[in-house]
């Protein structure tokens, strides 16, 4: 907590002290019933649209921000980044009076002068968010003032209460550039890397900002679009070295430093999911300013399509597997120290060995610790969790079934090309899977049911040999029997005689039957499983009408 002495706060002269009309300038206003702070926080998170924009981020021109200064349509740019304040209006302390003169043009100065209407309900909301009671400083190193009007604003400002009204950010112009855009640092002193391959989209691109305390350093970067809630950051901090991915699509932007000085090997990653803001913490081993954040190092700050920066893998130890069928296991992994992962549904990892002098490589699909996760991301646990299946005449997964406890195994970050965008607006998700092709399905199952709202039905097609093969029956039978909205299909293509479910092999008649597509909606499929699977299950879809825009294919 920051070290703000209770019976001097708002201190007497603070701009954020409100006083009588006979005694100030500024007059804050009666609210409406119903209006207050905390009114104002459950409102903000009541899911409704706030910027009129349906979720996206976008570049605003001063041509544009010009033209929302009404009273029912209120846009004001604070520190390059563009509000939309009208559903505000009726919360602010100050009134509307005192919005409206920032509607439609930069209002950083005005609200540098009121900044307490906006910020002081905010410490009390977020305060149990702050970080730790040290000496804050600026970027160049100097010691900031220490009223209690700099320490809240620095902390928990309008980003705080503002962050569901956010539009976009201000355009600035740029040099037409033919190679990788190089994105400027903020008062980092680093020199920029060499040009890179050519970016195909120079629109939005990231920035990021560093400040510290006596006892820690703190990196933000700012993605400027909303990102998914299973995340999108990998950091990986050893010997000094800070690497900072954040995977935005298909495109990758990264940061990587050389720190100034010697750090604890650990970090905690915080993200702020719809605003786009990501914050890492990183702590010092000796208390202390510096006057730079590091040296960079091969593609920092750059942002480039992701296909084009190889996988990147650290070590991670084997600490547990468990049986689920008599040759698939859980296979649980740790990571290092120093590394946060965060996967997105639908991405995979890339596990690398030296098996009899030959580096083999293959890819997995990182799985939930069971069918229903629990309610905090589990992307953001320390250890990965895959799915397995022993293949006895295989190459790669005896060599990992006959891993030692403790040993360690090579692990890339989050790779694969499936985007969440599709699923905005489906109303029916289908789920084809193949025996282990229905790992990636596992978090899509969980992500459908719990974050998508207009998801109707998400049923999975699970095709297998015999009813041991089935992974996790048990669990999807109770989800289906929980859950309304989940159903789940076996079909066998070897059952025994006792077996009642469906039997056969992946085919036109089974699909049209299954896959409805009820009059109005909208239909995704995903394909998951042996190559020969995919390719002919891709075909038939075809045949049923469904459109490439309307299908994923995951291939290994």
């Amino acid at each position: 907590m920051l070290n703000i002495p209770s019976q001097s706060f708002p201190a007497p002269s603070s701009q954020q002290r409100v006083s009588p009309s006979a005694q100030s300038g500024r007059n804050k206003v009666s609210l409406k019933p119903g209006h207050s702070l905390m009114d104002w926080i459950r409102f903000a998170k009541s899911g409704k649209d706030l910027t009129g924009l349906r979720g996206r981020l976008i570049e605003v021109t001063q041509d544009e921000l010009q033209k929302h200064n009404k009273r029912d349509d209120c846009w004001t740019c604070i520190r390059g980044m563009v509000y939309n304040v009208t559903p505000y209006m009726d919360y602010h302390p100050g009134g509307e009076e005192e919005l409206m003169k920032a509607a439609g043009i930069d209002g950083t100065d005005l609200f540098d002068q009121v900044k307490f209407f906006f910020c002081y309900g905010a410490l009390l909301a977020c305060s149990a968010q702050r970080p730790q009671d040290h000496p804050l400083q600026n970027l160049d190193g100097k010691p900031q003032p220490r009223g209690p009007s700099e320490l809240v604003h620095r902390w928990v400002n309008h980003e705080s209460m503002l962050k569901e009204c956010l539009v976009g950010r201000m355009t600035t112009k740029t040099a037409t550039a033919s190679k990788a855009i190089t994105l400027p640092s903020s008062s980092t002193g680093l020199t920029p890397p060499a040009a890179g391959p050519s970016l195909p989209n120079k629109d939005s691109q990231p920035r990021y900002d560093w400040f510290q305390t006596d006892a820690a350093v703190h990196l933000a970067v700012y993605a400027k679009r909303k990102i998914p809630s299973s995340g999108c950051v990998t950091v990986d901090l050893k010997a000094g070295i800070l690497r900072l991915e954040v995977l935005l699509g298909k495109l990758s932007y990264m940061i990587h430093l050389d720190l100034a000085r010697k750090v604890e090997e650990n970090v905690s990653v915080h993200t702020a999911f719809s605003v786009g803001k990501i914050q890492v913490t990183i702590n010092k081993q000796t208390r202390g300013k510096w006057t730079s954040l590091g040296q960079p190092l091969e593609f920092h700050n750059t942002f480039l399509c992701k296909k084009k920066r190889g996988p990147f893998y650290r070590d991670c130890r084997l600490v547990s597997k468990m049986e689920v069928t008599h040759n698939t296991h859980v296979f649980r992994l740790q990571l290092p120290g120093g590394t946060v992962m965060h996967m997105a549904a639908g991405k995979h990892v890339y596990l690398k060995a030296i098996i009899e002098g030959t580096e083999i490589v293959r890819p997995y699909t990182p799985v939930d610790q069971n069918l229903v996760s629990a309610s905090s991301p589990s992307a953001h646990e320390s250890d990965l969790y895959l799915m397995i299946k022993v293949y006895p005449d295989g190459v790669f997964t005896p060599y990992l079934n006959s891993l030692q406890m403790g040993k360690n195994i090579s692990v890339s970050g989050p790779e694969g090309t499936f985007s969440l965008r599709p699923l905005r607006d489906v109303t029916h998700l289908y789920l084809l899977a193949g025996g282990t092709g229905f790992t990636p399905m596992v978090r899509l199952i969980n992500l459908a049911l719990r974050e998508v709202d207009t998801i109707r039905t998400t049923k999975l097609l699970f095709f297998n040999k015999q009813e041991k093969d089935i992974l996790w029956r048990c669990q999807l039978d109770d989800l289906a029997a929980f859950d309304e909205r989940f159903q789940v299909e076996y079909i066998l293509s070897e059952p025994s005689a006792s077996w009642t479910g469906r039997k056969g092999r992946v085919d036109e008649i089974l699909l049209n039957d299954l896959l409805v597509r009820p009059e109005g909606s909208k239909c995704y499929v995903c394909v998951c499983g042996p190559s020969a699977f995919t390719e002919q299950t891709l075909g038939l879809l075809k045949q049923l009408c469904f459109s490439e825009e309307e299908c994923h294919a995951f291939k290994g």
